[in-house]
């Protein structure tokens, strides 16, 4: 990766379309939600302004009166890059940066970047690779690539320049390959699949929109410690555990990568792999940041990421997380009513935990049944499983035998049936 060693410093620039005015957020929102995005990158914001236009012009997106204005500014805070807050195709950000004198970058690329800095895993890594490579495909010119921006800094982690210099025939070329690896990486986790289908054991997806906690509720289900700043994208890499319900119940839960409005098809496409736990969950949980004023649009902006992925009809239980944050406690009945088969929690106060357990439980395929058995004396191995794997409710020793009262799961059934009593 190349970055520079001193934060570089930003100019914001958020686009209010006329043609465009049906999304989902408001033009502050967006506005507030592109300086996040860019201080998760590591960028100083220097200045922000919001520009507004009927519709985007084909070489410049906008005017060129603004992109004069636009290169002042630049020049008299000394900015190092200018962020959009739309897509700008190859030519646009090509004559914006001849236009203003600086770096340019537009949403997708700095999705991308903050991507880089977060994809820890080979999967990870080989996706956000890919998905680099697939937006700098069409942005090539001529026989060669415009190089401008790639002298280091936001939009720069990842291929790194060396391979960026590659002409298309190369980045095709690689372009293949990391497919290939991913389709690898993907058989890969079908054979795990396949092993907790084996086990019977269910599987529960979290989702939610970026920075609603996912991470924190998954902490404190199995009472691990992964990272869980207060920053967008902290998740990039898929992230798996074993969680214990009442009853004994066990279940696989997966972390996800957290959505965003409107995010970019192309991104959704590149990162299946990693979402394919939500495709195959048999339940999902929509961890959704109920203190924020922007609760709707969230979920929102979430169902329509589940659509995209053919898992709007899936069990779901959306989980109002951060209720704690809330000014007025009284509005947790109102919001309850308007987010159907909800529950309330405090994932990093541990608070009203054991009533999403207990939802989940009703709402979780059955995969533990009670048994009486009897056992020989010698046989004290299968004991000590049904200790380890379920839940003794009533235990006798006998001088020949030990009579058990318990519930097991499912795949340990076949261990006993020779023991089971009529």
């Amino acid at each position: 990766m190349i970055e520079l060693n001193q934060k570089e410093k930003a100019l914001l620039v958020t686009i209010d379309v006329f043609a465009f005015r049906d999304k989902a957020l408001k033009i502050e929102e967006e506005a507030r939600e592109l300086k996040e995005l860019a201080m998760t990158s590591g960028v100083e914001v220097i200045e922000e302004l919001t520009c507004h236009y009927d519709s985007p012009a084909p070489n410049l997106f906008i005017g060129k009166g603004k992109a004069e204005e636009l290169s002042l500014i630049a020049a008299e805070h000394n900015v190092d890059v200018v962020i959009f807050s739309v897509d700008l195709s190859g030519t646009q950000q090509r004559n914006l940066e001849e236009a203003i004198g600086r770096k340019v970058i537009d949403r997708t690329q700095l999705i991308l970047d903050i991507f880089s800095r977060h994809a820890k895993s080979p999967e990870g890594k080989t996706q956000v690779e890919l998905a680099q490579l697939e937006y700098l495909l069409p942005r090539l010119i001529g026989k060669g690539i415009m190089l401008s921006r790639l002298g280091g800094g936001i939009g720069t982690s990842g291929p790194g320049e060396q391979k960026l210099e590659l002409d298309r025939r190369r980045i095709r070329g690689r372009i293949t390959r990391l497919r290939a690896d991913l389709e690898k990486m993907r058989s890969q986790r079908h054979l795990i699949r396949k092993k907790r289908i084996a086990q019977k054991l269910p599987l529960i997806a979290l989702v939610g929109y970026t920075n609603a906690g996912k991470t924190t509720l998954l902490n404190t289900l199995v009472n691990e410690h992964q990272l869980a700043d207060n920053q967008l994208f902290t998740t990039l890499d898929p992230l798996s555990r074993t969680l214990v319900l009442p009853e004994c119940q066990k279940v696989i839960i997966s972390d996800t990568v957290g959505f965003l409005h409107n995010l970019p098809h192309h991104l959704i496409e590149a990162f299946k792999s990693t979402l394919e736990d939500v495709k195959d969950a048999d339940l999902l949980l929509h961890v959704l940041d109920i203190s924020s004023t922007l609760r709707y649009e969230y979920h929102q902006a979430v169902e329509a990421v589940l659509k995209e992925l053919a898992c709007a009809d899936k069990p779901l239980i959306t989980v109002l997380n951060k209720a704690d944050k809330l000014e007025e406690q009284n509005w947790i009945e109102k919001y309850k009513l308007d987010f159907p088969d909800s529950v309330a929690i405090s994932a990093l106060k541990k608070e009203n935990i054991e009533k999403l357990l207990s939802r989940i439980s009703q709402k979780i395929p059955k995969t533990i049944h009670k048994i009486s058995i009897s056992v020989p004396l010698d046989k004290m191995s299968l004991v000590d499983l049904i200790y380890r794997e379920g839940k003794v409710e009533k235990i006798k020793y006998t001088s020949k035998s030990i009579a058990i009262i318990a519930q097991i799961p499912d795949a340990l059934i076949h261990k006993f049936n020779q023991y089971l009593k009529e």
